[in-house]
C-alpha cells in the first residue's frame, strides 16, 4: 500500500470517527450510539479513544450514569458538524447537481408551534427535496443546542446565550384567555389580581414554573402569582385543558389564534396585556449554516411572515 492510500485511509477512519462522536453526543451513551450505527459498545468506545487520543484531549466527561462534553469536545462538535455538513453538500453537489439539497437537519420548537406551523412546512420542504431528511424534537423547555446537536431551533423570549447566532421571527402577544363554559361557569376577571381567585392551568418551562403572569396597570408593568390544580409541561395539553373548560390559560396568539376566531376561547383582560414576546430563530455558533439548514429557515421564515400578515 502506498503512502498516500495509507494517508487517505487514515482520514476516512477519522471522518468515520467523528461521525460516531457526533452520535454518541446525540444519543447520549456509547450504548444507544452502537445500537444506531450497528456497533458493539466495547467497538465504540475503542473508536471514542482512539480519536481522543488523535486529538490528546478528553472530548467526554463519563460517569457510570452519563456523558457530558468537555470544553474540548464542545469545540469539535461544533466545527465537527460544519465540516461534516460541507462534505455531504459537497457530495450531493457533484452527485445530484448544484441545485440538489440533501442531509440531515435536526429543528427543537416548541409543541404548539411545532406541530400547528412547523410540521406543514417540514412537510413541503420535504417534498420539495426529497434528499433532505429532518428529526423534529417538540419541548417547551430550555434545550442546549449546541450539546443535543441541533442545527436550529424556535424559542420565545430573550435569547441569554450570547454565543448563539439568533433571528427575530416576529413579536407575538401572550393572551389570557377561557372557554365560554369555564366563564359561565365562574365569571371573567375584570383586572389582574382578581386572577388569584380563579383556577389558573400552568405551564412548565423546563425547571421554570410559569406560575408569574405579567400585566401593564395604568402603564406600570405588574405581576401576578397564580395557581390552580393542574401543572403540565405540554402547551398543547393547556390548551386543551381549557377547551374542556377546567380553567384559564396564558398562550401564544400563535397557539389560540384561531380558537379566539372560532368563539371557542375569549380573551380576557385585553386591556392588561404586557408588551409580546420576541420569536426568535437560534443556531449553534460557528461558521454560515449549511445551505440545506438556510433553506429550511428561510422557509419558516416565511411562513412566520404569513401568520404576522394573517
Amino acid at each position: 500500500m502506498s503512502f498516500e492510500m495509507i494517508i487517505r485511509k487514515i482520514r476516512v477512519m477519522l471522518i468515520d470517527n467523528i461521525r460516531l462522536f457526533l452520535t454518541i453526543n446525540e444519543k447520549g451513551s456509547l450504548v444507544a450510539a452502537g445500537r444506531e450505527v450497528g456497533l458493539s459498545a466495547t467497538t465504540v468506545s475503542e473508536r471514542l479513544a482512539a480519536l481522543e487520543a488523535h486529538y490528546g484531549v478528553v472530548l467526554f466527561n463519563r460517569t457510570t450514569r452519563s456523558l457530558s462534553l468537555t470544553d474540548e469536545g464542545r469545540t469539535l462538535l461544533n466545527g465537527a458538524k460544519i465540516v461534516l455538513g460541507e462534505i455531504q453538500e459537497l457530495d450531493a453537489r457533484i452527485r445530484h447537481g448544484a441545485e440538489t439539497l440533501s442531509g440531515p437537519i435536526r429543528i427543537s420548537a416548541p409543541i404548539d408551534i411545532g406541530r400547528s406551523i412547523v410540521s406543514p412546512v417540514i412537510s413541503s420542504f420535504t417534498e420539495e427535496h426529497p434528499e433532505i431528511s429532518i428529526e423534529l424534537v417538540l419541548s417547551d423547555g430550555y434545550v442546549d443546542i449546541v450539546g443535543q446537536g441541533f442545527d436550529l431551533a424556535l424559542r420565545f423570549g430573550a435569547v441569554t446565550d450570547s454565543t448563539l447566532r439568533t433571528r427575530n421571527l416576529g413579536q407575538f402577544r401572550r393572551i389570557v384567555c377561557a372557554a365560554p363554559s369555564y366563564i359561565a361557569a365562574h365569571g371573567a376577571p375584570q383586572i389582574p389580581a382578581e386572577l388569584t381567585q380563579h383556577n389558573c392551568l400552568i405551564m412548565r418551562f423546563g425547571a421554570t414554573l410559569d406560575n408569574v403572569w405579567r400585566f401593564e396597570v395604568d402603564k406600570k408593568p405588574q405581576t401576578v402569582t397564580v395557581r390552580g390544580n393542574k401543572i403540565v409541561n405540554d402547551g398543547s395539553l393547556v390548551r386543551q385543558w381549557a377547551l374542556e373548560g377546567h380553567g384559564v390559560i396564558l398562550k401564544s396568539e400563535l397557539d389560540v389564534a384561531s380558537d379566539l376566531h372560532a368563539g371557542r376561547l375569549v380573551a380576557l383582560l385585553e386591556c392588561f396585556a404586557s408588551p409580546p414576546n420576541p420569536l426568535q430563530m437560534m443556531f449553534p455558533p460557528g461558521r454560515a449554516q449549511p445551505r440545506r439548514v438556510r433553506a429550511l429557515a428561510e422557509a419558516l421564515s416565511s411562513a412566520m411572515g404569513a401568520k404576522r400578515e394573517g
